[in-house]
């Protein structure tokens, strides 16, 4: 039984228990241990392609949320001073545990139109002009950067590719290899291909537990390895593109834990991981001298380039 399964079968079961008027009668106490114990075997054993769906669930927390309970006083910033502002990247400065840091977010949105106006967090070439004008600016102030990492990948249309999106996503990779300040970056939920890895060249990489990071959707592998999109769930094997397998490959440096059920059936229970994480990374981090900072973040990436 995969997960999509798993959760129409719990609804239907909890929909039985919700016709019982006596809470105390043995049925209903058979529903509830039966439904519990689904839950625990199937997310015990979740296969990739069950990650792959919750990293795309439709209730999954978003950017914007992570952003107002991780950070106090945040303030928003707009725009590449070049063309426009892209909605599909929130960026801006805040305070994290007291110390000031610029936060770059990659947005989906929460309902449909909050969607099409954040472009279902596919970023334009003026999404990473802002993210790098905000970096550089994080630089010069000497604070650090936390990268939120949530999109299935940089937006492939005709105009953001005469716009130069591949030359701004190569800029971003150039850019943030050599920044002088302490970079961490998490992925939320997607992490795709370029789009992805323009706002991923960090001192930390990390994964929530149920994220995915990898080259291109499971989808797009199908169809350009075996002509069949419908192969997306093998392809998803394939592909090792949960956390756990980038973890054991060294491609990430931590799995932030999820509660069962994935990040949204208790986000405070993952701000609370994210805290704790950051907070070490940054106190780690800091107490480097800038040159072995970037030094160990070339030595980092470019030992990923050998796997």
């Amino acid at each position: 039984m995969n997960l999509r399964e798993c959760e129409i079968l719990i609804k239907s079961l909890e929909a039985e228990k919700a016709k019982i008027e006596d809470v105390n009668t043995t049925y209903y106490d058979e529903l509830d241990a039966q439904i519990k114990r689904i839950q625990r075997e199937t997310y015990n054993n979740l296969s990739a392609w069950d990650r792959v769906y919750l990293a795309r669930h439709a209730d999954r927390p978003k950017a914007q949320d992570y952003i107002e309970l991780l950070f106090d006083n945040f303030y928003e910033l707009h725009g590449d001073r070049g063309v426009r502002d892209d909605k599909a990247l929130i960026g801006g400065i805040a305070y994290f545990d007291g110390i000031p840091v610029t936060v770059l977010a990659q947005a989906k949105g929460k309902t449909t139109q909050d969607n099409i106006e954040r472009n279902f967090g596919m970023m334009n070439p003026e999404g990473y002009r802002k993210a790098l004008r905000l970096a550089k600016q994080a630089e010069k102030f000497n604070r650090p950067i936390i990268n939120i990492v949530d999109t299935s990948g940089a937006f492939p249309g005709k105009e953001a590719e005469e716009r130069g999106q591949a030359q701004a996503i190569a800029d971003c990779l150039y850019t943030f290899s050599n920044l002088e300040v302490p970079i961490i970056s998490i992925v939320i939920g997607e992490g795709g291909s370029g789009g992805a890895l323009a706002l991923s060249v960090a001192d930390r990489l990390a994964m929530l537990e149920n994220a995915i990071y990898s080259i291109l959707s499971p989808e797009g592998f199908a169809s350009i390895l075996w002509k069949d999109e419908g192969r997306a769930q093998e392809a998803a094997e394939v592909m090792k593109l949960t956390s756990y397998d980038l973890l054991s490959k060294k491609v990430i440096d931590a799995i932030i834990k999820e509660p069962l059920g994935g990040a949204q059936e208790c986000i405070e229970y993952v701000v609370e991981n994210m805290k704790t994480y950051i907070a070490q990374e940054l106190k780690d981090l800091r107490k480097m001298k800038t040159k072995d900072l970037v030094d160990k973040r070339y030595t980092k990436f470019r030992k990923i380039g050998t796997l």
